[in-house]
C-alpha cells in the first residue's frame, strides 16, 4: 500500500512539474500561428488571474474575436490606460511577437520592480497581440501568401481582389496621402473611412474610453523608426516637441540595448507621407503620446527577420516603449515630469533584460 501511494505520488508530482514546463517553455523567440497566440493568452490569464482578463471587442471580417489582454491591479477605481496593439499588417510578424515579449516582461517585473507594481497599480494595459487576425493567418498558410499585408475583406463591386490596408482605413485627413483607390493596391484604403471591421473595433473601444489612455503604441516593421504624428505634411501635433523629446529619449533607451539606431520624426520627414492611420487618429483623439514604432530591421531581411533577431529585436523595442510608458505615468502621478526617472529605470531595465530572459 506505501509502495502504492508512493509512487501514486511520485507520478502527481512528476505530472505537475511536467505541466509546470510546458507552460515555462513557451517560446517567445520562435514566430507562432494564431492558434498558439490564442492559447498563450488564455495561459496568461489561468497563470496571473489577479492581473490578466480578456476582452472581446470586435470581430474580424471572417468572424473571428479580436481579443486583447487588459493587464492591471483592479483597484476597484478608474484608472488611466496604455494601448498597445501589434499585426495590424498580416505580414509583419516580429510585431506580435513583440507583443507577447512586452506582456511576459511586464508580468515578471510586477512580480519584481517597485516601479513596475507601481505603474500595475496605476495603470491598464491593453494589449492586442494581433489585430488583423484574418489576415495574420493567411500569411502562416504558404509561401505565397507570407508577405500579405491587408485584412481579407473583399473589394468593393466587380473588383477579384480582397483586402483593405487597415492603417489606412482611420477617419483621419482619410484618402488624402499615401493611398490607394485601387482595391488591389497593398495601400488600398477601403471604400470610406472605418469601413473595416477591425477599424471599427479599435475605433469604439478607444474612442469610447479616449480621456483614459495616456498612450497609444502601434507595432510594425521594418525601418527602425519611432514615427510621431502626423503622416500628413500639412498638419503638425500640438505636443510635436514633446512627442519628439520623448521618441527621442525611447530611441536612446533603444540604442543603449544592443546598440540599434532607430530614427524618430513624422512620417513625412523620414518615410513617406500617408493618411488614415491609427495613430493619427489617436491623436486627433486627444491621447497625447502616439506613436508607430517600426521595428527591425533596416531592409537585409525586411518582413521575414530570422527568428534569431527576435530575442534582441524585442529587447531593445521594450526599453524603448517602457521609456514612453514610464515617462506619460510619471507626468500624470508625479505631478512634474520625470523624464531623468524614467531614463535611469528604462536604462537599469535594460541591463537586466538580458539576463532574465535568459533564464
Amino acid at each position: 500500500m506505501l509502495n502504492f501511494v508512493g509512487l501514486s505520488l511520485a507520478v502527481l508530482i512528476s505530472a505537475v512539474g511536467a505541466a509546470t514546463i510546458e507552460r515555462v517553455e513557451y517560446d517567445y523567440y520562435k514566430y507562432h500561428p494564431m492558434p498558439e497566440i490564442t492559447n498563450w493568452m488564455d495561459q496568461n490569464v489561468k497563470d496571473y488571474p489577479d492581473v490578466v482578463s480578456i476582452i472581446t471587442y470586435g470581430k474580424t471580417y471572417e468572424d473571428r474575436n479580436i481579443k486583447l489582454l487588459k493587464i492591471g491591479v483592479n483597484t476597484g477605481e478608474k484608472k488611466k490606460a496604455i494601448w498597445m496593439d501589434c499585426g495590424i499588417h498580416a505580414r509583419e510578424w516580429i510585431s506580435p511577437a513583440f507583443c507577447q515579449y512586452f506582456v511576459r516582461q511586464i508580468l515578471q517585473a510586477y512580480k519584481t520592480d517597485p516601479k513596475m507594481e507601481e505603474m500595475m497599480k496605476n495603470l491598464d494595459f491593453y494589449v492586442t497581440p494581433v489585430l488583423n487576425i484574418d489576415g495574420y493567418i493567411y500569411s502562416w498558410k504558404d509561401n505565397t501568401t507570407r508577405l500579405w499585408r491587408k485584412n481579407r475583406s473583399p473589394g468593393p463591386g466587380n473588383c477579384t481582389c480582397y483586402g483593405t490596408d487597415l492603417n489606412r482605413n482611420f477617419d483621419v485627413n482619410w484618402g488624402t496621402l499615401g493611398i490607394s483607390f485601387n482595391c488591389c493596391s497593398n495601400i488600398y484604403c477601403g471604400r470610406k473611412p472605418t469601413s473595416e471591421h477591425e477599424a471599427q473595433a479599435v475605433t469604439y473601444f478607444v474612442g469610447t474610453r479616449k480621456d483614459d489612455f495616456l498612450c497609444f503604441l502601434t507595432i510594425h516593421s521594418y525601418g527602425q523608426l519611432l514615427l510621431v504624428s502626423y503622416g500628413h505634411p500639412n498638419v503638425t501635433a500640438p505636443n510635436y516637441k514633446e512627442l519628439m523629446d520623448v521618441g527621442l529619449a525611447a530611441a536612446e533607451a533603444i540604442r543603449k540595448v544592443h546598440g540599434m539606431n532607430y530614427t524618430v520624426g513624422t512620417s513625412p520627414d523620414i518615410l513617406y507621407s500617408h493618411s488614415g492611420t491609427s495613430q493619427d487618429w489617436a491623436q486627433m483623439l486627444g491621447i497625447p503620446l502616439t506613436y508607430t514604432f517600426e521595428l527591425r530591421d533596416k531592409g537585409q531581411y525586411g518582413f521575414e527577420l530570422p527568428e534569431e533577431q527576435i530575442q534582441p529585436a524585442c529587447e531593445e523595442a521594450y526599453s524603448g516603449a517602457l521609456h514612453i510608458i514610464t515617462y506619460a505615468h510619471d507626468k500624470t502621478f508625479n505631478g512634474a515630469v520625470a523624464t531623468a526617472a524614467a531614463t535611469l529605470w528604462t536604462m537599469v531595465l535594460a541591463v537586466g533584460v538580458t539576463s532574465t530572459t535568459l533564464m
